[in-house]
C-alpha cells in the first residue's frame, strides 16, 4: 500500500550561529499542509551534543522522518540520520561531510578566490559572526533590520562543534536531497553543488542567500515535501 506523504513527519535542524526560530516560514507552510513538523534546539556546543539533541527529538516521532538541516545543521542530520526512524534526508545550503570530514576540513577546501565566513577568532571557546560582515555573508537577501537582529542575537558556536568529525555519514546509506542556494556567500555554489553530487542527492538550485530557508521559505518547504511525495510513491 502507497504511503501518503503527510505519513511522514519533518524534523528541523538549525545550523551555527542561529536557532530553530528561523524555521518559522518553512514550519507554517508544512503544518498548513498536513505535516507533523518539529524543530531541534541544537545547543551548538559540540557536535555529539547536537546529535543527541536531534535523536531525543526523533524518539517523539511515531511517523517515519524526513530530517532536514540547514547549513552545519547538515553535519548534525548526516551523523544523526543513520537512526531507524529516519526515512531521508534533506540539505538545505548545507555541509554534508563524509566519514571522517568536519565542517573545519570542508570550510578549509573552499575555493581561495570566493567569499570566506567572517568567523572571528574564538572568544572564550565560542565562535561568533563579525556582526558588520553577517548581513552581506549570512543574510543577503533579508532587510538590514531583520539582518541585524539575526547578527544581535547570535549563538555562540563551541570551537569543538565544526571540528568533530563524522563517523558514519547517513547519506551513504538514506536516500538525500540537497537545496542548493546560489547566492550564498558563507558555503560557496560550488561546494555545494560538489558534496550533493558525491551524495548522489537529488538538487534543487534556487536564487538566495545562506538564510534561503528565512528568505525563501516556499523553496524550502517545497524540497520538504518533494521527499516525502517521493518516498510515498516508492512505498518507503
Amino acid at each position: 500500500m502507497t504511503t501518503r506523504p503527510t505519513d511522514a513527519s519533518v524534523v528541523l535542524v538549525h545550523g551555527g550561529f542561529v536557532d530553530g526560530s528561523g524555521w518559522q516560514g518553512v514550519y507554517d507552510i508544512l503544518k498548513k499542509d498536513g505535516y507533523e513538523v518539529a524543530i531541534v534546539q541544537n545547543p551548538t556546543v559540540s557536535l555529539e551534543g547536537d546529535v543527541t539533541a536531534t535523536r531525543q527529538v526523533l524518539d517523539t516521532q511515531a511517523k517515519p522522518v524526513i530530517l532536514v538541516g540547514h547549513s552545519y545543521g547538515g553535519a548534525v542530520i548526516t551523523a544523526a540520520g543513520t537512526d531507524p526512524r529516519v526515512a531521508a534526508l534533506v540539505y538545505i545550503a548545507a555541509f554534508a561531510p563524509d566519514k571522517g570530514e568536519s565542517v573545519q576540513t570542508l570550510i578549509a577546501s573552499f575555493p581561495t578566490d570566493g567569499p570566506i565566513p567572517p568567523i572571528l577568532p574564538p572568544r572564550d571557546g565560542y565562535l561568533f559572526l563579525d556582526r558588520d560582515k553577517f548581513h552581506e555573508a549570512f543574510a543577503g537577501d533579508l532587510s538590514a533590520s531583520d539582518a541585524q537582529f539575526m547578527a544581535d542575537s547570535q549563538v555562540p558556536w563551541g570551537v569543538g562543534a565544526p571540528a568533530e568529525a563524522v563517523t558514519e555519514p547517513a547519506w551513504r546509506v538514506k536516500p538525500s536531497w540537497y537545496l542548493v542556494a546560489k547566492d550564498d556567500h558563507m558555503i560557496p555554489p560550488p561546494a555545494q553543488r560538489s558534496m550533493s553530487e558525491r551524495a548522489g542527492a537529488t538538487v534543487v538550485e534556487a536564487p538566495g542567500s545562506h538564510a534561503i530557508y528565512v528568505s525563501r521559505p516556499e523553496a524550502v518547504a517545497s524540497l520538504i515535501e518533494q521527499a516525502a511525495e517521493s518516498l510515498a510513491t516508492s512505498g518507503k
